[in-house]
């Protein structure tokens, strides 16, 4: 049986950790412009982002509970994405 470490890292080092990459606080930014964005208009208003790296990055803040992704149960697939009340919390950072 596995026991799950606790983060004892300080806001801190959390935070340098979450924006330690260029992605993170630029999908955030763009987040921040608009209510909800599906995963082609995130790509298309971040220049030189790849599918691979976007992917990463919206799981990475998904699970830091930054973002939240709302699937619709729709054909086609529909998944949007929008800031959390966390994620909310550190736009002035960002300006």
């Amino acid at each position: 049986m596995q026991t799950k470490k606790k983060d004892i890292r300080n806001p801190l080092e959390y935070s340098l950790d979450l924006f330690s990459g260029k992605w993170n606080s630029r999908i955030l930014s763009v987040l921040a412009n608009a209510d909800n964005l599906r995963y082609g208009e995130i790509k298309s208003r971040i220049d030189n982002i790849t599918d691979a790296v976007l992917a990463a990055s919206l799981k990475e803040l998904i699970s830091s509970q930054m973002i939240v992704r709302q699937s619709y149960d729709e054909i086609p697939p529909k998944v949007e994405y929008s800031l959390s009340e966390k994620g909310r919390s550190i736009i002035p950072i960002l300006r």
